[in-house]
C-alpha cells in the first residue's frame, strides 16, 4: 500500500500540473491571438470600389467586404447584424459607421481605421466622424460589464447542476429544479444586469427569458452528462464550458477576432450563443438571434434528454426484468 502513495502523488501533481498548463492556453490563447479576420464590413459611395481594394492590399484577410447602394443600405446592414461597421465615401473623403453593442473591440478598431482613411488636412471636420449607429449601453461603453456576465453564469450553472445531482436523487425532481432554478435565475439575473448595473437595455421579460434559457443550457447540460454518466459527466460538462466555452464566447471581443475556426466553434457552444443572443435582443430587436436561439434550445433539450436517459437506466439498475423460467413441456 505504501508503495503505491508516491506513484498517487506523482499522478496527482502531474495531471494537476497539466490541468493547469490546459487552463491557462484555454483562456490566455484566444485572446493573445486577436485579430480581425474576415470581420464584415460594407462599403457604399462613388469610390467603394477603390476603398475595398485598399483595405484587401493594406489588410489582407482582415475584412469580408460588401458593397451597399447607399448609405441607408448601409446602416441597414449594422442594424439587421449583417457588419460590424461601413465606410461612406464622399466628394470630400470616407466616413466611418460602427455598431459597438455588436462589439466595443471592432468598432474601436473601425474608428483607428478612419485616422488611415480620413481625407487631407483641412477637409471639413464633420466629414471625418466615426458615428456608432447601434451604440453600447452608455453605462457599459467598452462592453466590460457584459462581457463579466459570461464567467459568473457559467459557474452557476455548474454549480446548480451539482447541487442537484447530489442532494437530489430522483431525476423528475432534478430536472423540475434545474427548470426553477433557471426561471428564477433568468429574472434575477437580468433585474440585476438592467436596473441596477445597467447593462443591457430592451424588454425586461424577453431579457429574462433568454437568460433562463442560456442558465437551462448550462446546467441542463452538466446534469444530464452527470445523470448518464456519473461523476465523470460532470468533468466532462465542466472542461467543456468552462475551458473551450467560455473562452470561445468572444463575449468581450467577437467571434471574427478569435483564431479561426474557433471563433465560429464556440458560437456553437451555450456560452457563444448566449452572448450573441443577448446582444442581438438587448440592442437589434432580435436581428441575428435565429442560430443562437436554435442552438441554446438545442442544448437545453439534450441536457433534458440525457436526463431521462439517466432516469431510465436508473430505473432498470433498480427493478431489472425478471428472467422467465422456461416452461417444460
Amino acid at each position: 500500500m505504501r508503495s503505491s502513495l508516491p506513484v498517487r502523488v506523482l499522478g496527482v501533481a502531474v495531471g494537476a500540473a497539466l490541468l493547469q498548463l490546459l487552463m491557462i492556453t484555454a483562456f490566455a490563447w484566444p485572446s493573445a491571438r486577436l485579430g480581425p479576420r474576415d470581420v464584415p464590413i460594407v462599403v457604399t459611395g462613388p469610390q467603394a470600389s477603390a476603398v475595398a481594394e485598399r483595405l484587401e492590399q493594406e489588410r489582407p484577410g482582415a475584412f469580408a467586404v460588401e458593397t451597399r447602394r447607399d448609405e441607408a443600405a448601409a446602416r441597414a446592414a449594422l442594424a439587421d447584424r449583417e457588419a460590424y461597421g461601413a465606410i461612406v465615401t464622399t466628394p470630400s473623403g470616407p466616413r466611418v459607421l460602427t455598431a459597438s453593442a455588436a462589439s466595443p473591440m471592432v468598432a474601436q478598431q473601425l474608428g483607428a481605421l478612419s485616422e488611415k482613411l480620413a481625407p487631407a488636412r483641412g477637409a471639413p471636420a464633420q466629414e471625418r466622424v466615426v458615428q456608432d449607429v447601434v451604440a453600447a449601453d452608455p453605462d457599459d461603453p467598452r462592453g466590460a460589464g457584459f462581457g463579466a456576465l459570461a464567467l459568473p453564469l457559467i459557474i452557476s450553472g455548474l454549480a446548480a447542476a451539482v447541487l442537484l445531482t447530489f442532494a437530489i436523487r430522483a431525476v423528475a425532481w432534478r430536472a423540475a429544479g434545474l427548470v426553477l432554478f433557471a426561471v428564477l435565475g433568468g429574472f434575477g439575473v437580468a433585474a440585476v444586469a438592467q436596473s441596477w448595473l445597467s447593462l443591457l437595455p430592451g424588454s425586461y421579460l424577453t431579457l429574462a427569458g433568454v437568460l433562463a434559457l442560456a442558465i437551462l443550457a448550462v446546467a441542463g447540460t452538466v446534469a444530464g452528462l452527470a445523470a448518464v454518466f456519473g461523476r465523470a459527466g460532470i468533468g466532462v460538462g465542466g472542461l467543456l464550458l468552462m475551458f473551450f466555452g467560455n473562452p470561445l464566447s468572444a463575449a468581450t471581443s467577437a467571434p471574427e477576432l478569435l483564431p479561426q475556426p474557433w471563433g465560429e466553434v464556440g458560437q456553437f457552444l451555450p456560452p457563444g450563443a448566449a452572448v450573441t443572443l443577448l446582444r442581438s435582443t438587448s440592442f437589434f430587436d432580435g436581428a441575428g438571434s435565429a442560430r443562437a436561439l436554435a442552438v441554446l434550445a438545442a442544448w437545453a433539450a439534450a441536457g433534458l434528454a440525457l436526463l431521462a436517459v439517466g432516469a431510465l437506466r436508473r430505473r432498470n439498475e433498480e427493478h431489472p426484468v425478471p428472467e422467465r423460467t422456461p416452461v417444460l413441456a
